[in-house]
């Protein structure tokens, strides 16, 4: 049990620094490859390697119906292409950590249009949590300069949350069978023509756009966005949410930021500001009304585990917070 809890915490951080990194590569990576571009090259990587994966496992590897079509071509417009395109368009103007953390809004957002979508109830907390959460992205927005590149980029990045937050809510309604990791790969690869069109159509074609042989740098950041960062970091991911369950491994959002920054501090001199701290802050207490009920249970069990351990003896065992003898 102790070894899985220490696993569990370790992997928890191994993808928040996997996450939190692919902020200052996509930083490398924009100085030479436009951003649609650079976008669609990543998940044309990470979409061989998914499938690879999947057919490895023995993975049934073809969507049968029109729900997990549905589900396949609605995640990869609007997970994949479309909130990639704004991320990586947005970073051209703001750093990694205002990025990461106008980003870390979509556990506050997703509620939000469940009761849209879904018709589901939102209760006071999470009402509160949803407006704190939207305050938060102000602050880091500072709409008091202008309209100047960090409120343009800061909306990019919004908007780019909302494309996540409605994707995920739109995937739930699909009664779709197919396996996690088949599925992600098909719907990697239809974000990857997303991005593709886009790119042709605002940025024109690759040949004109790559303008020559990208460097080391920027082919090392690309192969690692691509493995490490998409089709690595979404096998952990739900590795995780498997183990701890959804709402635990959700709180990487709130680690992603902190790495993002200090990564991009360290590589680039990117300052971090008060008001991108304060920003964070707010967006994360917002996240933590949304999630007050759930949070209050997990510190309950484990405070209910900690008296139970604290007074068991040689002939008793803890389980849940209570003792039963051996």
């Amino acid at each position: 049990m102790g070894s899985n809890r220490f696993r569990n915490v370790g992997l928890f951080f191994l993808l928040a620094l996997i996450w939190g990194s692919s902020f200052p590569a996509i930083e490398v990576g924009l100085e030479a490859l436009s951003p649609l571009l650079f976008a669609a090259l990543r998940y044309d990587i990470a979409s061989l390697v998914l499938f690879g994966y999947a057919l490895s496992r023995g993975y049934r590897s073809w969507p049968a119906g029109r729900a997990e079509w549905g589900l396949i071509v609605t995640g990869g417009t609007l997970v994949i292409g479309l909130h990639f395109a704004l991320a990586f368009v947005g970073q051209t103007y703001v750093t990694s950590a205002i990025g990461a953390v106008v980003l870390s809004l979509v556990p506050v957002l997703t509620p939000a249009f469940a009761l849209v979508v879904l018709d589901a109830r939102l209760s006071p907390p999470e009402i509160g949590g949803f407006v704190v959460g939207l305050l938060g992205v102000c602050v880091v927005a500072n709409p008091g300069s202008g309209l100047d590149g960090q409120l343009i980029g800061v909306s990019l990045f919004l908007l780019a949350a909302i494309c996540f937050a409605v994707g995920s809510v739109l995937t739930v309604r699909f009664d779709a069978t197919l396996p996690i990791v088949t599925s992600q790969a098909w719907m990697t690869l239809v974000g990857a023509g997303v991005l593709h069109l886009l790119s042709a159509g605002f940025e024109g074609s690759p040949a004109a756009v790559l303008g020559g042989v990208p460097s080391v740098e920027v082919l090392v950041a690309l192969v690692y966005l691509a493995v490490v960062a998409s089709a690595a970091g979404f096998l952990l991911y739900f590795s995780l949410v498997g183990e701890i369950g959804p709402s635990q491994a959700s709180l990487v959002s709130y680690i992603t930021p902190i790495v993002a920054a200090v990564g991009g501090w360290v590589a680039f001199g990117e300052p971090i500001t008060r008001t991108t701290v304060v920003g964070f802050c707010v967006i994360a207490a917002g996240f933590a009304l949304i999630e007050l009920r759930p949070l209050h249970g997990l510190l309950t069990r484990r405070r209910r585990h900690a008296i139970a351990r604290r007074y068991a003896d040689s002939h008793t065992i803890a389980v849940a917070g209570n003792r039963y003898y051996k």
